[in-house]
C-alpha cells in the first residue's frame, strides 16, 4: 500500500492531496502493488509521479484483492505548498491521459499535513446474478449464481454479522497469523438494483475494517444458507469457531466492489 521513497531531494511535504479514484479489477492482481505484477497502485504511482517528476508515498484507504472494483477508493500523496499550485482540471486531465482507461480519478482533494486515507469507515458492495440467464452488459462486475437463493434466510443471517467481534473465520489463513482479526461491522443487508436493465441482488456490509477475503467469505457463507445448505443460525456458529474451514467457500472476486469511504467532512476540500 505504501512504498518506501527516497525524499532527501525534495523540500518538505507541507499538505497533502487526496483522491477519489474508481477502477475495474479485472485487468489487475489487486490494488496493492506487487513485485512483477500489473496493480492499480502501481499505475496510479506511475501516473502521479509522471507528473510531479518524483518518488511519491501513496496510501490507500482499503487495500481490495484481484479482480475487484471499486466506485470511490481514496487515496493520500503527500505534496508541497508549490504542487498546489497545480488546480483540479489540471490533474483531471493529466490523469486521464496518464491512467489505463479502466481506472479514473473522479475528485481531488486538499488535505491537512499527515492525513492518511487508510484509517476511516468503508462500505463494500457484492452483487450476485441469482437466475438462469446470463449478465451480459452487468457480467464483469457481478457472480452470475445460475441458481436461486432465498434472500429471506441469508437475511435472517446477517444481525449475526454486526457489532465488534472476531471474524477470523472469514479471512484467508495466512493473513490472520500473528495479526488482529476482530473488525467492527456497522451494517450488513441485502437489497436489489438494475444495472443495464438487469435485476442484481447486493449485499452491502460497511465496517471499520475488513480482513484479508473477508467479504467474499461472508457471502459465500451467505449463499450456503440461500442455498438452504444451512440454516440462518449457522452463521453464528461460523463466527464463534474463529477457524476459516468452518465457513463457506469463498464467492468469487469478480461481484465485490469497494463503495466508499466515510470521512469527516471538514477534513477534505475539494481542489480549486
Amino acid at each position: 500500500m505504501t512504498a518506501p521513497s527516497d525524499f532527501n531531494s525534495i523540500p518538505e511535504l507541507d499538505a497533502t492531496l487526496v483522491f477519489r479514484v474508481a477502477y475495474d479489477g479485472s485487468s489487475y492482481s489487486g490494488f496493492a502493488e506487487q513485485p512483477g505484477q500489473t496493480t492499480v497502485a502501481g499505475e496510479l504511482r506511475r501516473a502521479i509521479e509522471t507528473l510531479l517528476r518524483r518518488p511519491i508515498d501513496l496510501t490507500c484507504a482499503g487495500r481490495t484483492d484481484a479482480g475487484v472494483h471499486a466506485v470511490a477508493q481514496y487515496i493520500s500523496v503527500p505534496v508541497t505548498d508549490a504542487e498546489l499550485v497545480l488546480t483540479r482540471r489540471r490533474w483531471l486531465r493529466a490523469m486521464d491521459a496518464l491512467l489505463p482507461k479502466d481506472i479514473a480519478i473522479n475528485e481531488v482533494y486538499r488535505a491537512r499535513k499527515g492525513f492518511s486515507a487508510r484509517f476511516d469507515a468503508r462500505s463494500r458492495t457484492y452483487r450476485i446474478a441469482d437466475r438462469d440467464a446470463r449478465p451480459v452488459l452487468s457480467r464483469g462486475a457481478v457472480w452470475w449464481h445460475r441458481y436461486p437463493l432465498d434472500v429471506e434466510a441469508m437475511s435472517a443471517a446477517c444481525p449475526a454479522l454486526l457489532g465488534e467481534q472476531d471474524f477470523k473465520s472469514f479471512c484467508k489463513v495466512a493473513s490472520a497469523v500473528g495479526k488482529p482479526t476482530h473488525r467492527c461491522v456497522m451494517r450488513a443487508e441485502f437489497g436489489h438494483e438494475v444495472a443495464f436493465g438487469e435485476d442484481i441482488l447486493t449485499f452491502t456490509i460497511e465496517g471499520n475494517a475488513f480482513l484479508h477475503s473477508m467479504v467474499r467469505t461472508i457471502v459465500g457463507t451467505l449463499v450456503e444458507i440461500g442455498m438452504h445448505r444451512r440454516e440462518p443460525e449457522w452463521m453464528r456458529e461460523v463466527i464463534d469457531a474463529c477457524d476459516r474451514t468452518a465457513a463457506g467457500p469463498t464467492a468469487p472476486a469478480c461481484g465485490l466492489t469497494f463503495m466508499g469511504v466515510d470521512y469527516d467532512p471538514a477534513e477534505l476540500v475539494v481542489l480549486d
